[in-house]
This record gives C-alpha cells, sequence and structure tokens, in this order.
C-alpha cells in the first residue's frame, strides 16, 4: 500500500480485512520505499494513493510498469477527477476507488485479483501452445491436422519435406490427394474410428508424393476435441518408412544372394564328389 496518510491505510486495511480478504499489508510512503518493497518479495496486488508527498500516484505506475508487473494496481484517492482517473487507466492502472466510498474496494479488489489470474493462466496457455507449435514444426515426422471429412488445416514442415506439397497448397485441400486410389478405404476406416473417439493404431500404408512418387509410410491418427469434448478433427503422424524397407530389401536381396551361392556351392562339391564314384 502506498499511502502518506496512515489513518487512511488503517481505513483501508480495515475494508479489505472486513470484506473477508486475510491481507498482510506493508505500508510505504516514498520513491525508494516502492521500490525497496517491490524488489523484496511478490505481492498480490498494489493499492496506491493518488497524491503523495514529494510524488504521486503516476510516478509509482511508472516503477510498476519499469519492473514489467502484472499484479492488480488499484488507484485509491480521497481527490480523483474522472480524466486523471482515465490517465492512470490507460497509463496501465487497473482500477480505482473513493476514498469515501471505499465500500467498491474489496469487490474491485477480487475482480481484479480474478482477471489478474486469468490472464496468467492465458499467458501460460499461449507459452505452452507455443512450445507444442515448435515441437510440432520442428519434428521430421509429417504432422498433419484435417476437419473430420478430411480437409486440411495445419501442415508441418516435416509434411512438406515428406509429400514435397507446401502449406499453402494443401490446406483447404483433401488429404485424399495424398492417398493412393485403391487405398481411399483407408480414409473411411480412419473417419469412422474418429468419430467414435476411438485413436487409429500405427499402421503401415503408402502416400503419394506431389511428384508421384509412391512412399512407404507408418501413420498414426488421433481425434481432436474442443474445450467440450466434442470431436472436430484429427491429427496424424507420418514417419517415412522407404529407407527402412529399402533395407529389409537389401538385406532380403543379400540373403537371396548368399543362400543361392550356398547352394551353388553344396552343388559344385557334390559334383566332384560324383566324379570319382563316375570314374571307378
Amino acid at each position: 500500500m502506498v499511502e502518506d496518510s496512515g489513518d487512511d491505510a488503517f481505513l483501508i486495511t480495515r475494508e479489505l480485512q472486513r470484506g473477508g480478504l486475510p491481507v498482510t499489508v506493508e505500508h510505504v510512503e516514498t520513491r525508494a520505499s516502492v521500490e525497496t518493497a517491490l524488489q523484496s518479495r511478490s505481492w498480490d496486488f498494489i493499492i496506491c494513493d493518488c497524491v503523495l508527498r514529494g510524488f504521486d500516484g503516476r510516478e509509482v505506475l511508472a516503477i510498476y510498469r519499469h519492473m514489467g508487473l502484472e499484479i492488480p494496481f488499484i488507484m485509491v484517492s480521497g481527490k480523483m477527477g474522472e480524466e486523471f482517473a482515465v490517465e492512470m487507466l490507460k497509463a496501465g492502472a487497473h482500477e480505482y476507488v473513493l476514498k469515501g466510498n471505499l465500500t467498491r474496494l474489496v469487490p474491485a479488489v477480487n475482480r481484479e485479483l480474478r482477471a489478474a489470474q486469468e490472464r496468467r493462466i492465458h499467458k501460460q496457455m499461449e507459452a505452452t501452445q507455443a512450445f507444442l507449435a515448435s515441437v510440432v514444426e520442428s519434428s521430421n515426422d509429417a504432422i498433419i491436422g484435417t476437419t473430420m471429412d478430411g480437409t486440411v488445416l495445419s501442415w508441418n514442415a516435416g509434411a512438406e519435406r515428406l509429400y514435397g506439397y507446401t502449406p499453402s497448397e494443401m490446406v483447404g485441400r483433401s488429404v485424399a490427394a495424398l492417398i493412393p486410389s485403391y487405398r481411399l478405404g483407408e480414409l473411411r476406416d480412419m473417419a469412422g474410428k474418429l468419430s467414435r473417439g476411438e485413436p487409429v493404431e500405427r499402421f503401415e500404408t503408402v502416400r503419394i508424393r506431389k511428384d508421384g512418387a509412391a512412399l512407404d509410410v507408418s501413420v498414426s491418427v488421433s481425434p481432436i476435441r474442443d474445450s467440450g469434448g466434442r470431436i472436430i478433427g484429427a491429427s496424424s503422424v507420418a514417419h517415412d518408412n522407404t529407407r527402412r524397407k529399402q533395407d529389409e530389401n537389401d538385406r532380403l536381396v543379400l540373403l537371396q544372394d548368399l543362400t543361392s551361392a550356398l547352394a551353388d556351392k553344396n552343388a559344385q562339391e557334390e559334383t566332384q564328389r560324383e566324379i570319382p564314384r563316375a570314374e571307378g
């Protein structure tokens, strides 16, 4: 509480306590003590008088903004014209209350504490969403978001590398553009499972690149729900199996070559054993 009147500080504190707020108040009166108090610990909210000895609420608000604080800042003053109140609100104060009408103080504090909590939650959600977006974008796998009818809504860099289409070429189009005509039944089957809220377990299939080349991929698909739990789309993750398939084919060819070579060797040895018997 930034207040240069001890009596007013007492009345304000009593009003907060009478309103059910179990507050512990630090009462400061100077610019230096304001800075010290704000730097010493975290606070739930600030109550500040408009006119103070040697400085005013505008300077306190400037300190508050310079420190990047996001807690409620509430002006409480015995004299505050509407013009000054608007100026303070534009400068970053959250609410103002006249000392002659302190019954408004507790509702104002409670309202701004709720708003501050909502801002913190919103900021955390934005940070989480930004982090998840960076994870999706940096993934080597193709991650695609679609509506329930298969219209592409999001297309990460991995999808561009795998399929050859840019986001502008695919967003708004049907994901069916990637599926061979003989496998379009997969799309219907996936839509059926997703509509029932069932994830589509990872399976191996074939997709078509922009240049027409066929790709061996493994795909898993999960339903996307809105805040009410309603299924509104699907998220698919596709991994390129081309290298693995090629390695498997190379191993199979090698095994076949070794088997054939072994068979030829056995045949030659058998022939060599037959020659002496024929001479005898």
